[in-house]
């Protein structure tokens, strides 16, 4: 935990590109103010160490002035030595002189070296933020594609950065082919199974037909007739196979044709549905359909339900179980949640069952009703609606599955008709 919240604090590259040209400025500046302040100091020394000499000099009136300059220049026979009070007098001055130059060079130095630093530090951000403009164009795309609900959802996005052919460039370049070659390869495998999926139902409903035919014949034995009613659960099994291949590779799309569905309607439908399943297992459904708008594809949602009613009724506690739907809306956000009695999941198994062909009881037999497509399905369309789907154990036993999907947006609305009601059917 605390690794994550430093990871989510470090500094970013263009903080640090800046703290990189400001730190460097400053050092420079600071070098330059010292060099500087040395060389200012050694002309003052060598100036100060001079000898000077008092010089009296008498004008054609016969005046007489003194004035001084500095050695090595030799004295004449009228000029004498400076006293001792004017040697002091200039020390004192030269002192005041070196003082005040020292301090105005270094303060006023350093406020000019501050000041234009503050400067070379803000353009310093916005040059790192020009030369890293591309670079975050690059991991934005990236990270709109990693975070699709789906892995081949955002496939069709490309960068297609446009600027100097430079390193950036050739980086964005290499990642539009990583993601277009994906993309390839994900639809072309839709595009197989779909097409495999066509091509087997064909011998299958031939097959089927074949075998009722032989069946009903007046002339078939017991022996025959059993055989083809095995044979004719096994056919059954696979079309529920194939279709539900088809199903998962259509529901891996994400849904562009939009239309409003109230899945307080949905809740109720498929309650009806699947009564006579429940009624045969002994299984008691329980509906609180309250109003979930949400948008996409009417069929898909209603096998959504479907399909997670179903997979609470057929992994059940037997008679005397029950499986409870209800629907509601919430924060902006549409609730649906199907929760069933049965035997304990443990937690660990719960990602699992999301993945084609997994069956928590390990029931693979050819006259099992399930093909273990049911709950991948469900999570492709949960994906395909751009929502959520999370799954948790009941503390008595069960499963209690939440999906959450957008709500409709508000200019959709209209199109829903407000007085309908919805038939709560009871087991």
């Amino acid at each position: 935990m605390r690794l994550k919240r430093l990871r989510r604090r470090r500094v970013s590259l263009r903080a640090r590109l800046t703290l990189t040209y400001g730190g460097l400025f400053f050092v420079a500046g600071l070098l330059l103010l010292g060099v500087t302040y040395v060389l200012f100091d050694q002309q003052l020394a060598q100036r100060g160490g001079q000898k000077y000499l008092a010089l009296t000099q008498t004008d054609k009136s016969g005046a007489k002035t003194t004035v001084t300059r500095s050695l090595p220049a030799a004295p004449g026979p009228n000029d004498r030595l400076m006293s001792a009070d004017m040697e002091r007098y200039l020390k004192e001055e030269r002192d005041k002189l070196h003082d005040a130059a020292a301090t105005s060079l270094v303060t006023q130095g350093g406020l000019s070296l501050l000041a234009v630093g503050g400067l070379a530090v803000g353009f310093g951000w916005l040059i790192a933020g020009r030369v890293l403009a591309p670079l975050n164009k690059v991991t934005d795309t990236a990270r709109r594609i990693a975070n699709a609900p789906a892995a081949d959802h955002n496939l069709h996005e490309r960068i297609a950065l446009v600027g100097p052919d430079d390193e950036v460039k050739e980086l964005a370049d290499t990642f539009d082919t990583m993601v277009e070659r994906l993309d390839r390869s994900f639809d072309g495998q839709r595009r197989f199974v779909a097409n495999a999926s066509h091509e087997l139902r064909t011998p299958l409903t031939l097959g089927r037909a074949l075998v009722e035919v032989a069946m009903h014949r007046k002339a078939a034995s017991p022996d025959v007739v059993q055989l083809g009613e095995t044979l004719l659960e096994i056919n059954s099994r696979h079309e529920r196979l194939i279709g539900g291949l088809l199903l998962l590779a259509r529901s891996e799309n994400e849904i562009t044709d939009r239309a409003p569905v109230d899945l307080a309607d949905v809740v109720g439908h498929v309650a009806a549905q699947t009564a006579r399943e429940a009624g045969q297992a002994e299984i008691t459904i329980r509906e609180e359909p309250g109003e979930a708008l949400t948008s996409g594809d009417a069929l898909l949602l209603e096998r959504l339900v479907q399909n997670l009613v179903e997979n609470g009724i057929r992994h059940n506690s037997g008679p005397g179980g029950w499986v409870e739907v209800g629907s509601r809306t919430r924060a902006g956000q549409v609730e649906l949640t199907v929760s069933n009695s049965g035997p304990a999941v443990p937690p660990y198994e719960i990602p699992a069952l999301f993945e084609p062909f997994h069956r928590f009881d390990s029931d693979r037999l050819v006259t099992a009703k399930g093909a273990g497509l049911g709950l991948s399905i469900v999570r492709s369309i949960v994906g395909a609606h751009s929502g959520r789907i999370a799954a948790s154990p009941r503390p008595g036993g069960g499963l209690v599955v939440t999906v959450t999907l957008p709500a409709c947006p508000a200019d959709a609305r209209d199109d829903v008709r407000p007085d309908r009601q919805v038939e709560i059917i009871r087991t």
